[in-house]
């Protein structure tokens, strides 16, 4: 996961001060097979990768230059918006038999925690703040009861996939019929390739400003070229207010990189997942292509995106990182505390190991669950104990 933050003050770094990114290169290197800036991953099952928080400054810098960057043959954002367009509505007894049942309840718990919080800090700036958030790549509308539970007032909703933005907009109004008295946010449906589109030139309210912009498992799809990826954050980032957040998920460069140089072949993965690339040992900082499925959610082509350029592009649009956290990082401290773990069980986010008599494992695989009963074993906890299954852990953990 990662969050964006517009500056509210001025940039640092030009006198002579510390930067607001410190430690971080201005030339952006390739990824290699290696360790990254952060050293060895060490990642437990569920290090799902760094939440990152960004936030935006007042004024532009300048200077910044352009990466080298490799064109990819082919533009696949047909295939993408293809893709998602085809994907049939499933009821809740099809998705409770899937493998990944748990793994998507604990990725929508994290999103719903990190909505929250983000919520509480734009608020903060004071008691009669009127919120307006932009949902880049919002999809079918999974996250639309977030926003309503977060008392937004109003939401943009745009997405490369004609089908998906119809059934969000869907969505939206069955959730207003069913609201009665309750007030719910203003919205506008967007259909639109936001790696190649200008947003802003789409809004019903030309003069409409963001507190947040959300972006949650799409942003990499742009990383097809640098000109996709430029345009994609300035979607993201131009309309933002003075310290307003740009909040995201994306594929983790580096842990893709790091297993794919273990792997014998070309491809890794497990029952759930399996990631494969046409060549190892070079990876272009654009258009480095791999193809990802997950069980009968995702079948498609994505895009590395190596986060320090990422970072050095994000300064463009007067953005600074604030946050930077792996998903196992970020579930250990936000668990902590008692609403999270309430909400954590009403949202099924991990599955009791043993479950109950009657209850339900995504496997009857043991050896899918032997992390559990070791960790149960060493904490000396009695049992059920709250889990994802093995090959659910090392889907979530090759994000950020």
């Amino acid at each position: 996961m990662e969050t964006l933050k517009d500056r509210g003050e001025r940039p640092r770094g030009e006198d002579g001060e510390k930067g607001e990114m410190e430690g971080e290169k201005e030339q952006a290197e390739k990824p290699t097979g290696g360790e990254s800036e952060e050293g060895d991953r060490g990642q437990e099952p569920g290090g799902r990768g760094p939440k990152v928080q960004m936030n935006r400054r007042h004024e532009e810098e300048e200077g910044q230059g352009s990466p080298q960057t490799k064109k990819p043959l082919i533009d696949h954002s047909v295939k993408v918006a293809s893709h998602y367009n085809s994907l049939q509505e499933v009821g809740l007894a099809a998705r409770s038999r899937s493998k990944i049942f748990f793994m998507r309840n604990f990725n929508n718990w994290l999103k719903s925690v990190l909505i929250g919080e983000i919520l509480e800090q734009v608020r903060g700036a004071g008691p009669a703040q009127q919120v307006s958030v932009l949902d880049l790549g919002c999809g079918k509308g999974g996250d639309l009861l977030k926003w309503r539970r977060g008392g937004i007032n109003h939401l943009v909703c745009a997405d490369i996939a004609g089908v998906s933005v119809e059934q969000c907009q869907s969505r939206y109004e069955d959730m207003k019929k069913k609201s009665h008295s309750e007030k719910i946010f203003s919205a506008q449906f967007i259909n639109a390739d936001c790696s190649k589109e200008v947003l802003s030139e789409k809004l019903d309210n030309p003069e409409l400003m963001f507190d947040i912009c959300s972006c949650q498992f799409v942003y990499h799809y742009s990383f097809e070229s640098e000109q996709k990826a430029d345009m994609m954050l300035r979607n993201a980032c131009e309309r933002l207010k003075p310290g307003g957040f740009f909040i995201g998920t994306t594929p983790d460069a580096f842990e893709l990189v790091k297993r794919l140089e273990a792997s014998d072949s070309l491809s890794f993965g497990n029952e759930v997942f399996k990631v494969s690339f046409q060549s190892k040992g070079s990876y272009p900082l654009f258009g480095c292509q791999y193809h990802f499925s997950l069980e009968d959610v995702v079948n498609v082509p994505e895009s590395l995106v190596y986060f320090p350029l990422f970072q050095h592009m994000a300064k463009r649009y007067n953005m600074r990182l604030v946050l930077k956290q792996r998903f196992s990082e970020y579930f250990e401290d936000k668990v902590k505390k008692e609403s999270h773990r309430s909400l954590m069980m009403k949202m099924m986010a991990l599955q009791p190991f043993p479950c109950d008599e009657g209850g339900r494992q995504v496997t009857d695989s043991r050896e899918e669950y032997r992390h559990a009963e070791e960790h149960r074993v060493r904490a000396g906890v009695q049992p059920p104990v709250g889990t994802l299954s093995r090959s659910e852990w090392e889907a979530a953990s090759k994000f950020i």
